[in-house]
């Protein structure tokens, strides 16, 4: 597993060191590409919920102490999750966005490739693969990135003071106890595998970690792309 972490961490970094966090924590992104990010992201944000009530229909109690773990593990936080939605919403409504916006998803095509991709391994794959994808890779890399953005306290001094204290709550939640969801879920993944998994089921949980953060980079580049492109080319800028 340790060789398995080692080998996803190239791709990890990419999503968890994305100019856009390094943008957001120093409280420097344009609202257009933070209203993007908070709109493209909203259906994995809101979906996460289902996505591990799908594979919680795939365990059965007591028949192998793998599963038993998953089952304990997906009913205590489908509750967490649900909440974690209602934090984003009220997030995105520090930008005025509204809860018709992030339904709406009039976003680029390509910001959708993450919950597709989520649902279907969440709906088709084996337990342990699914949860590799969404509790280990997207809630570890989460995790990962909000702390950077709480860290230097900029971001959040960015906000309206009124609005502050409950458009910080998903950031800080994930940024402090959530960070133990990952490696509960990583625990749970080690014991289902066994002690010997094949190379074949080795591979098959590289591809699907590294899959969640490809992913996840679509939705940060595409937001990026849009705050460059808003930007006035550099003559310009030396002319005005």
């Amino acid at each position: 597993m340790q060789q398995l972490l080692n080998q996803c961490q190239p791709a990890k970094q990419l999503v968890v060191e994305h100019e856009l966090f390094r943008r957001m924590a120093a409280g420097k992104l344009g609202l257009p590409a933070m209203r993007l990010f908070l709109i493209g992201t909203w259906p994995v944000i809101e979906q996460f919920p289902l996505y591990m009530a799908q594979n919680l229909l795939k365990t059965r109690a007591g028949r192998q102490r793998g599963e038993d773990m998953a089952r304990r593990y997906l009913v205590r936080n489908i509750r967490v999750e649900q909440n974690h939605a209602d934090y984003w919403q009220a997030w995105a409504e520090c930008y005025g966005i509204t809860m018709a916006e992030l339904q709406a998803q009039q976003v680029p095509p390509e910001m959708h490739a993450l919950s597709h991709w989520c649902w279907h391994c969440s709906a088709s794959d084996e337990l342990l693969l699914a949860m590799a994808a969404t509790n280990y890779a997207i809630e570890g890399a989460t995790g990962e990135w909000s702390q950077r953005i709480c860290t230097s306290g900029r971001y959040e001094a960015s906000l309206p003071e009124a609005r502050r204290k409950r458009s910080m709550k998903w950031l800080k939640l994930h940024a402090h106890y959530d960070d133990d969801h990952p490696w509960e879920a990583l625990d749970i993944i080690c014991t289902l595998a066994g002690e010997q998994p094949s190379s074949c089921l080795q591979y098959q949980l590289q591809a699907a970690i590294c899959k969640s953060y490809s992913y996840m980079l679509l939705i940060l580049d595409r937001c990026l792309q849009l705050e460059a492109s808003l930007k006035p080319p550099r003559h310009a800028a030396n002319l005005a």
